[in-house]
């Protein structure tokens, strides 16, 4: 017989593989129950509440909300109008440009403006000037869009005014008036 052939009738048969090992089952967690207080205390801020950031952040969140609130009846977020109210104020703007100023990254303008031209607000086109560049113009949808958005964003500023009060309200336009200076 030759060296790697079995005979004919005969099973060759192979070595027995280990078994695998299992991980061990683990037990479900215990549940324990305890008595509910009569009403949960709210959770301390801490130093937290009695920095100016933290309260600019929160303030910052409400406002959010209540924008998003706004917009939302038009399938706009904040970021598109923001982007929508710098194209209307520099038609042919150098899309670069619009992100620096509203400090966002150049691959989420991207994204941004490929949603608003795909809805047919935005026209963005090579730039004559240096053509690396892409520049943005609003389409008449975007213009009419934006004119009927103006009114949902005073709403937004109204309802901030209502709740910390006119004179707290022009006072703190004033205060963060150097931020927006900054960009």
């Amino acid at each position: 017989m030759q060296p790697g052939k079995a005979q004919a009738g005969k099973r060759v048969t192979r070595p027995r593989r280990a078994p695998r090992a299992t991980k061990p089952l683990r037990a479900p967690p215990r549940i324990v129950s305890s008595p509910k207080p009569a009403r949960a205390k709210p959770l301390a801020l801490g130093d937290l509440s009695q920095l100016l950031g933290y309260g600019i952040r929160r303030a910052q969140l409400w406002i959010f909300k209540e924008f998003s609130r706004q917009l939302a009846v038009f399938e706009i977020s904040p970021a598109q109008f923001s982007v929508l109210c710098v194209i209307d104020a520099n038609p042919g703007v150098n899309q670069l440009a619009v992100a620096q100023l509203l400090s966002i990254e150049r691959a989420g303008l991207g994204r941004l403006v490929d949603h608003l031209e795909g809805r047919g607000l935005v026209r963005r086109t090579a730039s004559t000037i240096n053509r690396r560049y892409y520049v943005l113009y609003l389409t008449e949808a975007g213009t009419t869009l934006l004119g009927r958005l103006r009114p949902a964003a005073a709403e937004s500023d109204k309802a901030l005014a209502a709740r910390i009060g006119p004179r707290a309200y022009k006072d703190l336009r004033r205060a963060l008036s150097s931020f927006v200076e900054d960009s």
